[in-house]
């Protein structure tokens, strides 16, 4: 595996909590996708990495927040998913950003990320400047709690169905594959010099199961020819007076103080690692 890349930038991308990001943008039914990401988090990485009129690619899009964030940027974006309630949602997000007159426009694309190559249009081979996406985790991180009189209750916390090939479901050394595949198919969309933007977190399955996910996709996307150029901490905390100040679920505390009590030293997430890497030359 890569030595671990340092953190080079820092991105303030959770100052406000993810709900207020994404209210009014979205349609109230995203939050039914277990593993969205960040909107504030999408923006930077398309302002940074992309100029207007660019074609932005997220090859797992769920819901579709790097699509809608691009169009409100002004850039154009493909995003394909597995899940077809999931394309219908990201539709109805496209949609929605449309309406609210963002300049740029998107198509979502339903059907396995890992024949990507079969699926994308002709006019996007070697003209994709941003790759933008995050892997699935499974129900173990992902999902909403809610207390009720009965008790707590885990809820949107499921991929879909199993049947589709979803990769949330597959085992990890499947999930390693599948995501290679992704980025191979990508690799040949990505027009010279494009850039691919990973977001990702470390694993913690069970209590002594411990997954450096960001470093095997490092390893990953080595793999397929892909260029690391930079690894950056996306905040999933606010910061105040120089603090940090958490905005962990009401699971992820619960899954904290557990971990904690069998006697294993949990911290809260408060960030996800970013992967910046471009395209070299094909080994």
């Amino acid at each position: 595996m890569p030595e671990p890349m340092p953190i080079t930038s820092v991105w303030l991308t959770c100052q406000q909590p993810a709900r207020d990001q994404r209210r009014g943008r979205y349609v109230p039914e995203s939050s039914t996708h277990p593993g969205k990401m960040l909107p504030h988090l999408a923006a930077h990485a398309i302002a940074t990495y992309t100029a207007p009129g660019d074609l932005v690619l997220d090859p797992m899009c769920g819901s579709g927040t790097t699509l809608v964030e691009a169009m409100h940027l002004g850039r154009h974006a493909i995003g394909v998913d597995i899940e077809p309630g999931f394309t219908t949602l990201a539709q109805a997000n496209i949609n929605l950003a449309a309406t609210q007159g963002a300049p740029g426009t998107a198509q979502v694309i339903t059907g396995d990320a890992t024949g990507l190559l079969h699926l994308a249009p002709a006019s996007a081979f070697s003209a994709v400047a941003l790759v933008l996406t995050s892997p699935p985790y499974g129900r173990y991180t992902h999902g909403l709690v809610k207390t009720t009189g009965s008790g707590v209750r885990k809820r949107a916390h499921l991929y879909g169905e199993r049947e589709h090939g979803n990769l949330a479901y597959t085992s990890w050394s499947g999930l390693l594959d599948g995501f290679a595949a992704i980025l191979d198919a990508s690799y040949q969309l990505l027009r010279p010099g494009g850039t691919v933007v990973i977001t990702c977190r470390p694993v913690r399955r069970r209590p002594h199961d411990f997954i450096d996910l960001p470093g095997e996709l490092l390893a990953v996307a080595q793999s397929v020819g892909l260029i690391p150029v930079q690894r950056c901490a996306a905040m999933l905390a606010a910061v105040h007076d120089r603090k940090i100040v958490h905005r962990a679920s009401m699971f992820g505390l619960m899954a904290a103080r557990k971990a904690r009590a069998e006697g294993l030293p949990v911290h809260l997430l408060v960030h996800e690692d970013v992967l910046v890497l471009r395209r070299g030359e094909k080994p």
